[in-house]
């Protein structure tokens, strides 16, 4: 990463997206009447068909002065692409100022399905979650981008798994690559969680199972009073509370549903489930800190960073300010941290899953044509080998095996390697147009859970129930 970028890192943050009563109206306003956006590429599709799709060869960009916008929420990797694409891809654009728009992580759907809603964004890219996609498909809120990535993009330089799971809808099956399913996005950013570990009390060997993990973080709770045994999310925002229980589901042979059944209800509350709930609230649950029920991204890795917890999981994206000095009591230099830090995949159980994370580009579909054009050159530009490696060097989590594989990424962060070794074991949750209920209904239930407001049981049995609910009510899939 050159010092000018740096420098813009450690100077700047990436501007608010705009919001407020008025768009709230007009989004409102607009929903009901059917307006659109001006410059529309294409008519509205009709819901059942997706969104309408973008032409295969790049059309003329202008050169004009143009900014392309993203949306995403407020975390690291936000700011680091605004800075990474303002320095390379201007080399190549230089009439162009790419402007990361963000929210609260709470209001990251809502930020941009309410736009969705009115037909009209502000945004040209919406950065969205893997499950985000179905609902933006059926609602024809983003465009196929299918021709123009058999014309552009080397897929055959991607883990099938990861095309799949950013950019395909629908799936046959969470994750598999389906050669003549439609095409919606393309990554940007890898991720999944990392087991981070104090090297000086538990030893430099990390845990090599889930058991085996709460014993030793149990282990040392006891040995350094004041450090809790572990940190994790629990809050009841985004995602949080609910990855959390989905990789302990996951690990312990556990399943979210039936996807070809459309079953939930006798599937997530199985056997398997009631354990996992149950090592969750009663094993996990006792070894963090006093008014953890609501930690999410910072306040975990800010328990790491002074020195409170023995043994943390967060996302990977999200880790790289743990290396920081000046973030952190565990050393004064990045070596010294290391020597007290450890990064690891996460342990095994009955199985080796761990939680699919990172993201993809999706084009608005109510973008007008010369930002549809230059969204469609600059995810061409990014998508490239030596763009991807670029990526991986500056901090970025790239999607490509041979930026994987290189040592631009895997030297570039401890927790690189930790990455690479866990693509392969990734699982997804639901990739429908219900995401948004089913994930509300299963966070706030695991924490209340998590929190004493219900029993472990009673809270897996209403996730069953009302996430059932949500599926019949919808006809189902």
């Amino acid at each position: 990463m050159s010092n000018a970028l740096r420098d813009r890192r450690s100077s700047r943050h990436s501007r608010p997206v705009r919001a407020g009563a008025a768009t709230a109206l007009v989004a409102l306003a607009l929903a009901a009447c059917g307006g659109g956006g001006d410059g529309d590429t294409t008519n509205d599709a009709n819901a059942d068909e997706g969104g309408p799709a973008a032409p295969a060869t790049i059309p003329e960009l202008t050169d004009e002065p143009l900014d392309l916008s993203f949306i995403w929420f407020e975390w690291p990797p936000a700011q680091l692409l605004e800075d990474f694409a303002n320095e390379e891809y201007t080399k190549e654009r230089p009439n162009v100022t790419v402007t990361v728009n963000t929210v609260p992580n709470a209001n990251w759907h809502d930020a941009m399905f309410t736009q969705f809603a009115a037909r009209q964004t502000d945004f040209d890219i919406a950065v969205l979650d893997s499950q985000h996609i179905g609902e933006a498909v059926t609602n024809g809120n983003i465009l196929d981008i299918t021709d123009f990535i058999n014309e552009n993009i080397e897929t055959d330089a991607y883990d099938p798994y990861l095309l799949a799971a950013y950019g395909q809808y629908p799936q046959a099956e969470t994750g598999q690559r389906d050669e003549n399913a439609r095409m919606y996005g393309l990554p940007l950013l890898g991720d999944t969680w990392t087991m981070i570990y104090r090297k000086d009390l538990i030893g430099e060997e990390p845990p090599e199972t889930w058991d085996e993990m709460i014993e030793v973080a149990r282990q040392c709770q006891e040995d350094n009073p004041g450090v809790s045994g572990l940190a994790f999310h629990q809050a009841n925002g985004s995602d949080a509370a609910a990855v959390t229980y989905n990789t302990v589901n996951a690990l312990y042979g556990g399943n979210l549903w039936n996807r070809e059944e459309g079953q939930i209800e006798g599937v997530i509350n199985d056997e398997a489930g009631q354990r996992a709930m149950d090592i969750l609230v009663n094993e996990m649950k006792p070894l963090t800190a006093p008014g953890s029920g609501n930690w999410f991204i910072d306040e975990v890795n800010a328990a790491v960073a002074q020195g409170d917890a023995c043994i943390a999981f967060n996302w990977i994206a999200a880790s790289g300010g743990l290396l920081d000095p000046a973030q952190t009591v565990l050393g004064d230099t990045r070596e010294e941290i290391l020597d007290t830090l450890g990064f690891a995949t996460l342990p095994t159980q009955e199985t080796d899953l761990v939680p699919l994370g990172g993201m993809g580009m999706h084009i608005s579909a109510y973008a007008p044509d010369d930002r549809v054009a230059e969204a469609l050159n600059f995810m061409r530009w990014f998508e490239q080998e030596d763009i991807q490696k670029k990526w991986a060097a500056a901090g970025g989590v790239p999607s490509r095996t041979d930026a994987l594989e290189s040592a631009e990424f895997l030297e570039a962060g401890p927790f690189n390697q930790v990455y690479a070794d866990s693509v392969a074991r990734q699982r997804d949750m639901w990739n429908v147009p219900e995401y948004a209920r089913l994930i509300d209904i299963e966070n706030t239930n695991v924490n209340a859970a998590l929190n004493g407001a219900k029993d472990p049981q009673t809270a897996l049995d209403d996730i069953a129930r009302e996430q059932q609910s949500v599926l019949d009510g919808d006809g189902g899939l």
